[in-house]
């Protein structure tokens, strides 16, 4: 049974099993009375009607019902989806693919009944092992982060290891463990052959555009070396000559060396994800370093850039920018085996709960207990730690190897009241060098103690008070079941009837540059510094269906020397700050600020009393006018403030105008309404409201992207709905209750017939009924228009709300402001109008979380405004608390200029974020934690 404990989790991910679970309800009484939460776990199975969610439950699991319940297992194992026969053997027969030798594959296959089961664990451990394999090996690197990061990408890819790879775990981790190399050195000696798509940044080489074209296509489709090269010298018309670039970087990645073999001059390789944080540097020391690495990766190593910055309180910026890159930094913890006090965390921040930093932090421990903490620029002596302190060192272990990031600083270092702690009682005196004592080391290592910018180790003292909340909050994407080269996607669309429905998706990516890991989608539109490294000089190029960055164009550089004089005093390039009310950011010497009206602080009663807070205080009166933009403001005056002429603009609301009346298309095409609001206000570069659409001859019946049409009817995409000639209501699943109209008032001030319609412009409803009133702007202003509006129920009595600008009802909400810089994002739109709903796309990535979901739209104030809510009719505190931290999550990366963000376009004009964020109220909160003891008490009696 113990043999084939993880293929049973790893049938259970094959995507064609059939997924239907009836287990006997005896199974549960297995369930052991010392796991009370495995038996209510398994019970709950019996409950569970949504396919998704059965096997997402399945799933986890095991995370309740531990291994030794063999004979739990045995009856589950029995009505398992995977377990039954065919014809044709296994239905997980997909997993047989897994294995990495072509014998076992042969075996695994022949394998036609239970009775057989063993030998498709064995088989299939082959492969499913490489990750524990990778575990073991790079544990050896102990707290040396970088030669953990070196020996990680050799496991973490789905190919074979590069030229690179292998020889910087060679030289960084050689001095550290002669185990690991070892261990390495077995692993890469027998890998299979890489695939010949590795070798696709090869044919970049090429200097004929012909060639690149034509290298790509027989990569793509020929399998042999052979005839990859006999295909490359026709139709490259040139001799695999060793100087030429294509057949230097060919030949020198066809056959991968193990670390046993001579060294072999590596390829210089780009990190454009790395190369971005390197302009954050603040000594130019580490700048030119982080330059020379992330431009030349595989002929430097990090030591030395580990020695003087790594630990650098200048470089916080820089250290915490890399570390994003490298581990993004993920909502949710469970799984762990050593730091069991991390578990059971769904509304906390982690850069790295996963099993290799699980044992990492174990053999840290192991490593200290020999009585000293190796670190790059010093050795800190304790005393034995198994006896001093015991659970607080194992704490600091694990937080350093699981990694806690919080909203501000993001940053992975213990308190300094917890280090001086620490080593006032448990470091070894007597071993001080001169002059160290437990106050200066610490200053070294973590010189805040502010709260929020410092892992406190007390909060890991104890378990989780949520251990035993089950499935709340789920994680699908943490960690990643996908390949390393597909991103992970919250599956939001659900899945055709009767098929296997998991709640991810595994979406095809672009690597940052040959050196980098951190993945981009296929098809988006990323932003990178130029190979020259000079600051302020970025391309934006596709991820292309290849797998790599095509398409790049240079954009205009922008001076980040130049600075902004504000009140007599300069501000940095991209610093932000205020002037009165408004929020304001540095960007290569302009301010760019809001456009917020502001109360004079020296202004009378009256001032105040007729203070409306809209642009150019223009009364409150909601007359609406829909501008050019595709954006309905509240009156004229508002739109001739923020810009508009007369001749831009028509009275009434923008989804009041039929855009297809007349219609502009040709008597062939059909034209479909596609109301959008634009970021972009050029005059070359419009915001056209409507497409015009060819009748589709065929469509994917496969693709799913569901619409509802007027009539109610679902179809499973936009173009099946075409092709059957029905009008588009809105996007998604057909919903009961919006199968007659009931008006709601959008945030964005728009009347939509349903609310369904609303969600699937990405707006939020504010109230029931036509759109009437201006809503609330500033503080300051007054309400008059909104007392009329009857404002629907809070949809937790738990929160303490916020109120969206323009809207008039609070909402359970995390809520974004954003000022972006409309100077690039018209320089964006030089290829297509950037829209309201490009940027919400790509936010909507970094949710993590399925009981969340992001809605936005533009202010009257030009700010962009994003809402992300829980989608629960009746959520529960931690699924807001868990909203809560994705929108401090997001606001982070975009206050810190994250590449994780950042790098994709147009995110990259964002300058500022200010977050207002749905607090639990304490009641509420004690009496959640007061429930969950109580029940932690219950069992523990029973």
């Amino acid at each position: 049974m113990y043999v084939c404990f993880e293929i049973i989790i790893l049938l259970l991910s094959c995507n064609f099993c059939v997924l239907v679970y009836t287990q006997d309800p005896s199974c549960c009484h297995h369930a052991a009375e010392l796991f009370p939460q495995c038996r209510e776990a398994c019970e709950q199975l019996l409950t569970i009607r949504s396919e998704s969610r059965l096997k997402h439950f399945l799933l986890r699991l095991p995370s309740y019902c531990p291994e030794s319940l063999s004979e739990l297992w045995v009856c589950i194992n029995n009505t398992l989806p995977g377990a039954s026969k065919k014809s044709d053997g296994w239905v997980g027969l997909g997993c047989c693919e897994l294995a990495i030798s072509a014998e076992c594959r042969r075996d695994c296959k022949q394998a036609s009944s239970k009775n057989d089961i063993t030998k498709v664990c064995v088989c299939v451990c082959v492969c499913v092992c490489v990750c524990p394999v990778g575990s073991v090996c790079c544990s050896y690197a102990g707290r040396h982060t970088n030669c953990r990061e070196y020996c990680q990408a050799i496991f973490r890819t789905d190919s074979s290891p590069t030229v690179s790879q292998i020889n910087a775990v060679k030289e960084y981790c050689q001095s550290i463990s002669p185990q690991l190399i070892g261990c390495v050195a077995n692993y890469t000696k027998s890998y299979p052959i890489r695939s010949p798509l590795d070798s696709l940044y090869c044919c970049d080489r090429a200097e004929e555009a012909h060639c690149q074209t034509a290298c790509k296509r027989i990569l793509h489709t020929m399998s042999t070396e052979q005839e990859i090269m006999d295909g490359l010298i026709s139709e490259c018309g040139s001799q695999p000559l060793p100087q030429d670039p294509l057949w230097q970087c060919f030949l020198g990645s066809a056959h991968p060396p193990t670390i046993s073999d001579p060294e072999t001059p590596p390829i210089a390789k780009m990190d454009y994800a790395k190369l971005h944080c390197c302009f954050k540097a603040n000594t130019s020391h580490c700048r030119n370093m982080c330059l020379e690495i992330s431009t030349n990766w595989g002929t430097q190593t990090w030591q030395e850039f580990d020695q003087h910055c790594e630990y650098n309180p200048a470089e916080m910026d820089l250290i915490t920018c890399l570390a994003d890159v490298r581990e993004p930094c993920q909502l949710g913890c469970k799984d762990l085996s050593y730091c069991t006090n991390f578990n059971n965390r769904p509304t906390e921040l982690f850069r790295s709960c996963n099993v290799q930093s699980d044992q990492g932090a174990m053999s840290d421990f192991r490593l200290w207990s020999n009585g000293s903490i190796k670190m790059p620029f010093m050795n800190i002596p304790v005393l034995d730690i198994r006896r001093c302190q015991p659970d607080m060192w194992k704490a600091v272990a694990c937080a350093l190897q699981i990694k806690p990031c919080y909203s501000k600083s993001r940053g992975s270092v213990i308190c300094r009241s917890d280090c001086v702690d620490i080593l006032s009682q448990c470091g070894d005196g007597k071993r001080f060098l001169e002059g160290q004592t437990p106050e200066r080391i610490c200053d070294l290592l973590s010189a805040k103690d502010e709260p929020e910018r410092c892992i406190p180790l007390h909060r890991y003292l104890t378990p989780s008070p949520f251990q035993n909340i089950i499935e709340e909050v789920i994680h699908p994407c943490n960690p990643s079941p996908c390949p390393s080269n597909h991103l992970c996607e919250v599956n939001r669309k659900g899945c055709h009837p009767g098929h296997d429905c998991l709640p991810y998706f595994c979406v095809p990516g672009c690597k940052l540059g040959e050196a980098s890991e951190f993945l981009v989608p296929v098809d988006g539109r990323i932003q990178v510094p130029t190979r020259s490294g000079q600051v302020g000089c970025y391309e934006v190029c596709t991820c292309g269906q290849s797998g790599r960055l095509e398409n790049c164009a240079e954009m205009p550089c922008f001076d980040t020397s130049k600075t902004c004089l504000i009140g007599g005093q300069r501000k940095s390039h991209g610093v932000s700050f205020r002037v009165d009310c408004q929020r304001c950011s540095c960007f290569a010497g302009e301010s760019i600020c809001s456009s917020r009206q502001c109360v004079r602080s020296d202004g009378s009663d009256e001032d105040r009393r007729l203070f409306t807070g809209l642009p150019c205080g223009c009364a409150d009166h909601f007359v609406p006018v829909c501008a050019r933009n595709g954006r309905t403001y509240p009156s004229a005056c508002v739109a001739r403030c923020v810009g508009f002429k007369d001749n831009q603009f028509v009275f009434g609301s923008c989804r009041s105008i039929d855009p297809c009346s007349p219609n502009r298309c040709q008597r062939s095409q059909r034209c479909v309404p596609r109301r959008q609001v634009c970021l972009t206000e050029l005059s070359e570069y419009p915001c056209p409201q409507y497409e015009c659409v060819s009748r589709p001859v065929g469509c994917d019946q496969n693709q799913l992207d569901p619409v509802c049409d007027t009539d109610n009817m679902e179809h499973a995409n936009l173009c099946l709905l075409f092709q059957r000639s029905k009008s588009l209501a809105y996007m998604g699943h057909c919903q009961d209750a919006c199968r007659r109209p009931r008006e709601v008032c959008g945030h964005n001030g728009e009347t939509y017939s349903t609310v369904c319609e609303a969600f699937s412009d990405r707006v939020a409803v504010d109230y029931q009924g036509r759109c009437h009133a201006v809503g609330v702007v500033s503080e300051f202003t007054s309400d008059s228009g909104c007392n009329a509006v009857p404002c629907p129920p809070l949809s937790s009595r738990a929160c303490n709300p916020v109120t969206p600008p323009g809207a008039c009802c609070p909402v359970c909400a995390g809520l974004l402001q954003i000022l972006w810089n409309k100077a690039q994002m018209n320089t964006f739109a030089k290829v297509n109008p950037v829209t309201v709903h490009d940027v919400l796309k790509i936010l909507r990535l970094h949710i993590s979380v399925p009981q969340c979901d992001i809605f936005g739209y533009l202010s009257v104030d030009s700010e962009l405004i994003v809402l992300i809510v829980s989608v629960d009719q009746q959520p529960t505190p931690l699924q807001i608390e868990a909203c809560s931290k994705e929108t401090e999550k997001i606001d982070s990366l975009i206050n810190s200029a994250s590449p994780t963000l950042g790098a994709h376009v147009p995110l990259a004009a964002f300058l500022h974020s200010e977050v207002k964020l749905s607090t639990i109220s304490s009641a509420a909160f004690l009496f959640l934690i007061n429930a969950v003891l109580l029940n932690f008490l219950f069992i523990c009696e029973s």
